[in-house]
């Protein structure tokens, strides 16, 4: 399922024993591009620190109550690895964040949740998971912030096109499958959706993307509105337009071969 970042903003995260805080923004690496923690305001209650949840605690979303249920107490989270909320995330915190909770680190490993393709998938026995570190390399993330690449420009091979407005993530897998784009000051009216994995270079200094393909590719390619339902139809539809394969026929692949 589908799920918009500007419409899980505000979802309030509902703990084992009471209600942690709220969706404050998400925290995705800039080589899968998938959400690596879900940044939460708590409100008066933990002051000064970036309280981070990982999508290995979450265990279920309730739309019509925009809730998320996740299985943590607030003192787990509280006794968890401090960050200064003007701080970045580093390694080490990282490090000793996934220590704290036993939970496979996402960036030991050649998929997108570490040595596993398929997300959430807890190792249980150290044995399994001393093996999997051991067998593949790891790889440093660069976590980037959905609150501050909303409004990065986009630009074709010939022009710019507009700019990113929203981010579609899988709530599967927490991938984010697409970046809406609005091209309002080049198309005025028309939306369209473009895959992380489509884009050929980020300069993120200047906020600007950069796609391998043209403006009329673009002009021409399936509409994206927010009636329309993202159904798989619609994504090969989009896909075969662009001549690319899609990421389902991928992690299909990357399943079988890891059995």
């Amino acid at each position: 399922m589908f799920n918009k970042v500007k419409t899980l903003n505000g979802y309030t995260l509902h703990g084992l024993d009471g209600e942690i805080g709220k969706v404050e923004e998400f925290y995705f690496d800039d080589r899968y591009w998938a959400i690596r923690y879900l940044v939460v305001d708590t409100g008066n209650w933990l002051t000064g620190r970036q309280v981070l949840i990982s999508p290995y605690a979450l265990v279920g979303m309730n739309k019509e109550e925009q809730f998320i249920d996740i299985n943590l107490t607030k003192k787990q989270i509280e006794d968890g690895p401090s960050l200064d909320s003007d701080k970045p995330v580093s390694r080490q915190f990282e490090v000793n964040y996934y220590g704290y909770y036993e939970w496979p680190m996402y960036w030991e490993g050649s998929y997108m949740w570490g040595s596993y393709p398929s997300y959430p998938y807890l190792v249980r026995d150290p044995e399994i998971g001393k093996k999997s570190s051991q067998d593949e390399k790891e790889w440093d993330p660069n976590l980037r912030s959905t609150h501050e690449v909303t409004g990065y420009h986009i630009h074709a091979t010939d022009g710019d096109i507009g700019h990113v407005e929203d981010f579609v993530i899988d709530d599967q897998t927490w991938a984010i499958r697409y970046l809406i784009i609005d091209t309002r000051n080049w198309w005025p009216g028309k939306k369209v959706l473009i895959s992380p994995q489509w884009i050929e270079s980020i300069d993120w200094g200047e906020s600007m993307v950069f796609i391998n393909l043209s403006r009329e590719a673009i002009r021409q390619s399936p509409e994206y509105t927010e009636e329309a339902l993202l159904t798989r139809d619609y994504e090969a539809g989009l896909h075969q337009y662009y001549g690319r394969q899609g990421y389902w026929i991928d992690e299909s692949s990357a399943k079988k071969h890891s059995r």
